[in-house]
């Protein structure tokens, strides 16, 4: 099951984590992005151990919706460390998320120690 934040922990859940972190930016009022939920959680059960998920309601931290410039939801937002090496905006279609999810799996696999995008 992934992690559900607010701002306030975002520097030690995200920016701070020992392992990438794949952030969805979400909100209640959006089909897509409860469609594409267990689509996400399926992905952390199976990558947990390689790749942090978290959830960000976008509603509620606007802040943060302002300072990466979300202008669609859902928003996924893959970083490794302080840096955002992925963006994802919208949903392009369940195989499209899918391969997209599989890719940033493989690239962080326990036996690459560096990962570059």
């Amino acid at each position: 099951m992934s992690l559900s934040i607010s701002e306030q922990r975002f520097k030690k859940e995200v920016l701070e984590s020992n392992v990438p972190v794949l952030v969805n930016f979400w909100a209640p009022w959006c089909g897509v992005c409860h469609l594409i939920h267990p689509m996400l959680v399926q992905f952390h059960a199976e990558f947990g151990d390689r790749v942090k998920l978290v959830d960000i309601n976008a509603d509620e931290s606007l802040k943060l919706a302002s300072t990466y410039r979300l202008t669609t939801l859902p928003t996924l937002l893959l970083f490794d460390g302080h840096q955002v090496v992925q963006r994802i905006e919208g949903f392009h279609g369940r195989d499209t998320l899918r391969n997209t999810l599989s890719d940033i799996a493989h690239r962080y696999r326990r036996d690459c120690p560096i990962a570059v995008p």
